[in-house]
This record gives structure tokens, C-alpha cells and sequence, in this order.
């Protein structure tokens, strides 16, 4: 039951942070990188061509890919990379309050997006779907190697000879021992290795 809370936890914080990202993204997206490495600039931003171009990219792909569950904490690390340049060049100097440019919304995002990194996207997502499927198919080659490894030999043993079996046959001797080779050959699990007609 705790596993289900988490994964739908998880499925929801995903889509919510990653529509917030997606929309911010999209927004910078729509204005250009031109006006958003302008603004960068404005703001005191280092890099700004570069800046916005990884703004709009991390936010935009990033925020996809934590709304359908591929590649979460990969997505989750470049968000947080985003939020803490944010913070560092532009809130960090203006309070907590997002009201007054603080750093509220940038540092919720970024520590929700550190959490996604630590413990992930759960399962519902393309992620936990890939994942399971991999532990299904590893569980099964484990279980087939398990029963290999314990199955019983199926060696065919000669049984005692009876007394019928002691009396003179028209069969040559060695014509016999070679059909028997053919035989075991055939039934055995392993090829028979040459084995003497005294054997």
C-alpha cells in the first residue's frame, strides 16, 4: 500500500512540476533566445546566449520528460542546475518572497526536483515501465539458471544382466556394444565418450 502512495505521489508531483517547467520554457521559447539572452544580460546573468539557450532547453525537454517519466532523475538534475543559477544570479538577492523577485518559487522547484533525483519517478511512467520489465526478464533468466543448475542427471545406467540375458546370443559381441553406443548417443544428455568393448 505505502509503495502505491509513493508511486502516485510521485506521478503527481512529476506532472505538476513539469508543467510548471514546461510553461516557463515555452514562454521563453515563444519571446525567442535573442529577447530571453537579452534579459539574461539585464539581470546580470554570465553567458547570456548560452544561459537562455540552456533555459529553454532543460525547461522546456526537461519538463516533458518529467511529465511522462523518462529519464526523471537525469531531467531533475538539469532543472536543479537551472533553479540554482536563478537563485544565485537573479533571486537570491531580493528576499524569500516571490512577490518582491524573491526566491521562493525557484528554491521550491529546485528541491522538489533534488528529491526527484534521490529517490526518482516511481513506477508509473516509462521509467518504472522499463524498469519492471527488465527485473521481470532478469527474475526469469535467474529461475531458468536456478532450475538448470538444480535438474537431475538422465544418464542411462546398464542394469544388472538376468539370467536370460547371460545365455550365448547370436549377436556379435562387438557388432552389439557398437549399437549400444548408438543408442546412448541418441537418449543421453551428454555424447557417449569412447568406451572400450571391456567397459
Amino acid at each position: 500500500m505505502q509503495r502505491i502512495l509513493f508511486d502516485l505521489a510521485a506521478l503527481i508531483s512529476r506532472v505538476a512540476i513539469g508543467v510548471i517547467f514546461v510553461t516557463h520554457g515555452w514562454q521563453k521559447m515563444q519571446i525567442g533566445v535573442p529577447v530571453t539572452a537579452a534579459a539574461f544580460n539585464h539581470m546580470g546573468i554570465p553567458l547570456p546566449q548560452l544561459s537562455a539557450g540552456f533555459a529553454i532547453l532543460v525547461e522546456t525537454i526537461g519538463g516533458v520528460l518529467l511529465i511522462i517519466g523518462l529519464l526523471v532523475r537525469l531531467a531533475a538534475l538539469g532543472l536543479v542546475v537551472d533553479m540554482l543559477g536563478a537563485i544565485i544570479f537573479v533571486h537570491g538577492a531580493h528576499g524569500v518572497f516571490v512577490q518582491n523577485g524573491g526566491w521562493e518559487l525557484a528554491g521550491a522547484l529546485a528541491v522538489a526536483c533534488l528529491l526527484l533525483v534521490a529517490v526518482g519517478g516511481g513506477r508509473i511512467g516509462i521509467d518504472g515501465i522499463l524498469h519492471g520489465s527488465y527485473r521481470r526478464r532478469a527474475e526469469r533468466r535467474a529461475a531458468e539458471q536456478d532450475l538448470a543448475g538444480h535438474a537431475p542427471a538422465t544418464s542411462i545406467r546398464p542394469e544388472a544382466p538376468s539370467e536370460s540375458d547371460t545365455a550365448p546370443r547370436p549377436v556379435q559381441p562387438a557388432a552389439r556394444d557398437g549399437d549400444m553406443r548408438n543408442i546412448d548417443e541418441i537418449i543421453a544428455d551428454e555424447p557417449s565418450r569412447g568406451r572400450s568393448p571391456s567397459a
